[in-house]
């Protein structure tokens, strides 16, 4: 299998694998920190399930704003400037959050986190488009969601023990990622924005920002990411709300979830790239819907077990699920996207994770703190339910609209 990945690795661009590079030191600061970041601010701050919500509102709106501006002057600037700014921001703010003592001060923090942290997000999600033909894009995804998980393997382990000497450690290792990452990419990865190929003036900036009018007119596409966002609310709860009920409920250690974690990434680094070849072949919505299936199961599961081993298949399950639903849905947005609207298209496709945090944290805080904590998982299976529905009807419109694109043999398996 490592074999057939490295001979794979090698057909891509060498900016590209620097791209995967620099993706896996910047989110292994990330994934040191943000497992434990729900338990970090109910001990830190003595506040509720429901306050953390908030939290994560408050970042989610601020990550709207700033994938919004972010996306429209990738395509009007840029790549390059728009990752740096947002990985300089990210270790800035990683380092002030870790001083405050103030809950109030923590939300002001947040919000301007959550604007300027985000500005690079749909920037780096169109470099991988700009870099790759159609035909490796998928994979490609993939190929850096490789690079995520080697992250998530080894982050939560080792985060878990750092959480247990000081939070202040995890915030300190998050800010020199971010920055390291900067400077590879600022040393090493060109700009990747493709000239223009015709006469047209360029746009103004404010025409830029207008210009998401044309993404919101693409109906298709926005009820593709209606759909995924359902599937998000759930698989958001991964990194928000299991952490705290496995904690709370079952007494689950902060070093085993720690495990349970990087255990979910260990798989991904060692089967996502196996199953993206074969899911690329498929009808894509198809895919969505049976990926959301295992969320269906693996989520629904927590609400029903109480042993320790079965916390740990239902995270098999759900993983599995996971390394099919992300990156089809980010080669699906590909698809849709035109080459001079990559950034906003990206930056919309930002908006489908973005917004079930305004409100998902916080429904799953009143519902463990004010129902019964196992309401959060039952209600994750109904949810999965909801959306699997949405992708088998949305298979015929996808169909139609990329015939060109997407073989017909393919397509119809």
């Amino acid at each position: 299998m490592f074999t057939k990945f490295k001979s794979s690795f090698k057909e891509y661009p060498a900016t590209f694998k620097v791209l995967v590079l620099a993706t896996f030191i910047d989110r292994i600061g990330g994934f040191l920190l943000f497992p434990f970041f729900s338990v970090y601010i109910i001990e830190r701050f003595g506040v509720g399930m429901t306050q953390v919500g908030i939290l994560f509102a408050v970042f989610a709106g601020g990550s709207i704003i700033g994938s919004t501006i972010g996306g429209a002057l990738a395509d009007k600037y840029g790549r390059r400037s728009m990752v740096l700014l947002g990985l300089i921001s990210s270790g800035i703010g990683s380092i002030l959050m870790g001083l405050v003592d103030d809950l109030r001060l923590f939300f002001i923090i947040a919000a301007f986190l959550g604007v300027l942290g985000d500005l690079g997000g749909p920037a780096r999600q169109a470099m991988v488009v700009d870099l790759l033909p159609k035909d490796k894009q998928t994979e490609g995804f993939g190929l850096l969601r490789v690079a995520v998980n080697v992250s998530a393997t080894i982050g939560p382990m080792l985060g878990g023990f750092l959480a247990r000497e000081s939070y202040m450690l995890l915030f300190i290792a998050d800010a020199m990622s971010s920055l390291i990452t900067a400077l590879i990419v600022f040393i090493v990865i060109p700009e990747t924005k493709p000239e223009k190929q015709d006469d047209k003036p360029e746009e103004s900036v404010m025409k830029t920002i207008i210009g998401y009018k044309e993404v919101f007119k693409d109906s298709v596409y926005i009820m593709f990411l209606a759909v995924s966002a359902v599937t998000v609310l759930v698989y958001m709860q991964l990194y928000s709300t299991l952490s705290v009920f496995l904690l709370k409920v079952y007494g689950f250690s902060i070093e085993g979830f720690g495990i349970l974690v990087s255990i979910n990434a260990l798989m991904v680094v060692l089967f996502q790239f196996w199953i993206t070849k074969r899911t690329s072949k498929y009808a894509p919505m198809k895919m969505m819907a049976f990926g959301t299936l295992l969320y269906m199961i693996g989520f629904g599961m927590y609400g029903f077990i109480s042993e320790i081993y079965l916390f740990f298949i239902a995270m098999f399950i759900l993983t599995v699920g996971e390394m099919i639903v992300i990156p089809v849905s980010q080669a699906v947005v590909a698809l849709f996207a035109p080459e001079d609207k990559r950034g906003r298209y990206m930056a919309v496709y930002g908006f489908h994770w973005a917004i079930p945090n305004l409100f998902g944290v916080i429904i799953a805080g009143l519902v463990m703190d004010y129902i019964g904590p196992n309401w959060v998982w039952y209600s994750a299976g109904i949810l999965s339910l909801i959306s699997i529905i949405g992708f088998l009807l949305l298979h015929s419109a996808v169909k139609d609209r990329f015939s060109k694109e997407i073989d017909n043999s393919d397509v119809e398996k």
